[in-house]
């Protein structure tokens, strides 16, 4: 049998992974593919830096928590097409949480409102959710 968490134990997971990360995360968004894992060297190109709001997530509920705020920048820091994001401490350089970019409608991990970066761009983040386990 799988292990099955009730929504009490599926909400304070999602909750402790903000906690772990820490207030004003840094998210990173990068061309390519994804390292391996967070612990891993960074790879792509950074096309995009966001210092996301202090309280950068709501509170989990039924098994999901979303994004809180307004994650957007009014100038991209480089062209290139977005293809993956990393979210640091406030430090910049601890990577806790990674994933894949879309545009919106396109199935990723974020969705953006367009991949395709320009140098000096606005751009803002249109959805980024977190699903516990079995939710």
């Amino acid at each position: 049998m799988t292990i099955q968490l009730s929504t009490a134990v599926r909400n304070a997971l999602l909750d402790s992974i903000e906690t772990a990360v820490g207030a004003s995360p840094v998210l990173k968004i990068r061309t390519g593919a994804a390292p391996a894992s967070p612990a891993a060297a960074d790879s792509g190109t950074v096309v995009a830096t966001i210092a996301l709001p202090a309280d950068w997530m709501a509170n989990a509920s039924g098994g999901t928590k979303a994004m809180q705020g307004t994650w957007a920048d009014d100038a991209a820091d480089a062209s290139g097409t977005a293809a993956h994001y990393r979210i640091y401490a406030a430090d910049g350089t601890t990577c806790h949480l990674q994933g894949t970019v879309t545009a919106t409608g396109g199935g990723g991990d974020m969705t953006v409102d367009n991949t395709n970066f320009a140098a000096g761009q606005k751009f803002s983040v249109t959805g980024y959710t977190l699903t516990a386990p079995n939710a």
